[in-house]
């Protein structure tokens, strides 16, 4: 997309845009830094976490730098703050969430590993058959 089709898409579909001068100074380089509500709107309007717009800082690490209490504690959270990030695809987060506190979520884990090697329409007779199961109960 040009510059102009961006600014134009970004008004019509979310009622809101940023100008193509400011566009331009973004992807030049001439402007290094977004504002909050910038980052926020070219996020949404490319359906990207916020965060996927800046650069990290120097020495910036995504891994814990000290222990956290048990390894499942830090699955757990890791979970949760992922349930939390992806709030915007319920299913994905719902999934998320309820990993995050079940008792033995590796265990899940290794299910769904497994289950992720079936096809879906085995998967869908599995549960099916499931469904069945309950109902003459």
């Amino acid at each position: 997309m040009t510059q102009m089709e961006v600014v134009k898409t970004m008004q019509q579909e979310l009622g809101v845009s940023i100008s193509q001068a400011y566009l331009s100074q973004l992807e030049s380089s001439k402007r290094l830094h977004l504002t909050a509500s910038s980052r926020d709107l070219l996020a949404r309007f490319f359906k990207v976490h916020p965060g996927y717009l800046v650069s990290d800082p120097p020495d910036y690490s995504t891994d814990l730098l000290t222990e956290v209490g048990q390894e499942s504690d830090r699955l757990a959270t890791w979970l949760m703050a992922n349930a939390a990030e992806w709030r915007r695809e319920p299913i994905l987060s719902e999934l998320l969430q309820m990993l995050a506190e079940v008792e033995e979520p590796r265990r899940y884990l290794a299910v769904f590993r497994t289950f992720m090697e079936l096809s879906i329409e085995e998967l869908e007779a599995i549960i099916d058959a499931l469904d069945m199961q309950e109902e003459t109960e």
